[in-house]
């Protein structure tokens, strides 16, 4: 915890000097250009991997980085209220859905009862990727390597699409108001992957620039 508290003080005193105006001038109103959902993990940085600052980008991060399809009620309400917020109230124009290497939480789907008997909530979390779950099996079987690379890269897929069923985001899609991105982050690497809608890949994200 002291290292903590030695963080803060140091904030205060140097780094928040060095950028003073830009926070005051964040003072009232946030207007973030991007949200950037991604996963809990510790290693995932997502102002450190897009090399933005404050106020640039609007962050959601839950077990797994997914994104529940858009529904009225009382389950998942953490994401799926963030995203509304970010859509109809930020007015973002880009949503970035960002996955890593050796993802924890993707892992976990497969864990048997007992590993999760103490988790209840985030077994529950984990049967949005039950669908992804039986795919996976049917290719990789207990090819641990490749069932975790293939898990982590569906569920972006999934979860872009889910985006879709919330209101008003394929419509704004349509009309180039909004972009959706979906990136794979290789942690000991630091490659980004994003996925290609086209060839329906994922190709290293500075081949993708070059053809933009």
């Amino acid at each position: 915890m002291k290292d903590l508290i030695d963080g803060a003080l140091k904030f205060m005193q140097e780094d928040f000097k060095e950028h003073a105006e830009l926070f005051e001038s964040l003072k009232n109103k946030q207007n973030p250009h991007t949200l950037f959902i991604g996963c809990a993990d510790s290693r995932v940085i997502p102002n450190l991997i897009t090399n933005t600052g404050p106020g640039e980008l609007f962050v959601i991060r839950n077990i797994g980085n997914i994104v529940p399809p858009y529904r009225v009620g009382d389950d998942f309400l953490a994401t799926t209220s963030a995203i509304e917020y970010a859509f109809n109230s930020l007015h973002i124009k880009n949503i970035i859905v960002c996955g890593h290497s050796n993802c924890g939480g993707c892992a976990a789907l497969y864990a048997n009862e007992n590993e999760l008997k103490s988790m209840p909530n985030v077994r529950k979390w984990l049967t949005l990727l039950e669908p992804i779950k039986n795919k996976v099996l049917k290719v990789a079987g207990s090819d641990l390597a490749m069932r975790s690379w293939m898990t982590e890269k569906m569920n972006l897929v999934n979860s872009l699409q889910n985006l879709l069923t919330y209101p008003g985001i394929e419509e704004a899609l349509n009309k180039k108001e909004i972009e959706l991105h979906a990136w794979y982050y290789i942690i000991e690497t630091g490659e980004i992957y994003e996925y290609d809608f086209n060839f329906e890949n994922f190709v290293l994200i500075q081949e993708r620039v070059k053809k933009v």
